[in-house]
């Protein structure tokens, strides 16, 4: 039966968004799933956002752990499910700035997580809004930063804004290291339909290279196909099934 361990609240979630070739995806896609695209292109995405009153099983805070930034790239892949398919995302790589968080997440749910100092910034004008993330890579600040439109609109359904932010499920590869593939966790992540606020500047500086290894740096040094602002919401992540041969 499905129960709820981690309730939270995402806030100003930036997303940039980049064509990565099939190819480079293919080895990291889990057991039982595979790649989704949008209008044929396969998007991996930059996303930088905000975690706010963090509860395990709904309930229980842990102490300093309840508010923090999170930066990762996610790429998008389905799984045909007897109810339909299930549209997902799988995480290359999560940073945040709490050893613990990285700790429970890799050991229990085996989800690649990575502690680095991170810091962020919000302002707001008369008509503007400002998001800063940023995370430092041996020993260097990096960031992602939009300006954007105070006033957002309703997500269009079937736009890229859309299949971006409509995954909602995740899939996490939990093969033992050195045997063949086939084991893949599966969880459920529960939120409204956000909000969009269309950006009008941006910048975006990641050491792709160290973070996710050179095969990955050509397709982040061209400008983003996309990027965009969203409001967040409460979120809960509810278990899901374990997919093995």
């Amino acid at each position: 039966m499905a129960f709820t361990f981690l309730t939270a609240e995402w806030r100003n979630l930036i997303f940039a968004n980049y064509a990565i070739d099939p190819e480079v995806l293919k080895p990291l896609v889990p057991y039982g799933t595979e790649l989704d695209a949008y209008n044929g292109i396969c998007y991996g995405s930059l996303v930088g956002f905000y975690f706010q009153r963090v509860r395990l099983f709904g309930a229980v805070a842990v102490p300093f752990h309840q508010e923090f930034e999170e930066f990762n790239l996610r790429f998008y892949v389905r799984r045909k499910h007897q109810t339909g398919w299930r549209r997902g995302v799988v995480f290359v790589k999560e940073i945040v700035p709490k050893p613990a968080i990285s700790l429970v997440a890799n050991t229990l749910y085996g989800e690649p997580y990575a502690t680095h100092p991170m810091r962020h910034e919000w302002r707001t004008d008369a008509d503007q809004q400002y998001t800063r993330y940023e995370w430092k890579v041996n020993g260097a600040w990096n960031h992602i930063q939009v300006r954007a439109d105070q006033r957002g609109h309703a997500l269009v359904p079937d736009s890229e804004e859309a299949f971006i932010t409509e995954h909602y499920w995740g899939y996490t590869n939990r093969s033992s290291s050195g045997t063949k593939a086939g084991r893949t966790s599966e969880y459920e992540v529960v939120h409204p339909t956000w909000s969009i606020f269309p950006v009008t500047d941006y910048s975006v500086h990641c050491d792709v290279t160290t973070l996710y290894g050179s095969r990955f740096a050509p397709f982040f040094e061209e400008p983003p196909r996309s990027i965009f602002l969203a409001d967040g919401s409460a979120v809960a992540i509810r278990s899901g099934e374990t997919i093995s041969r």
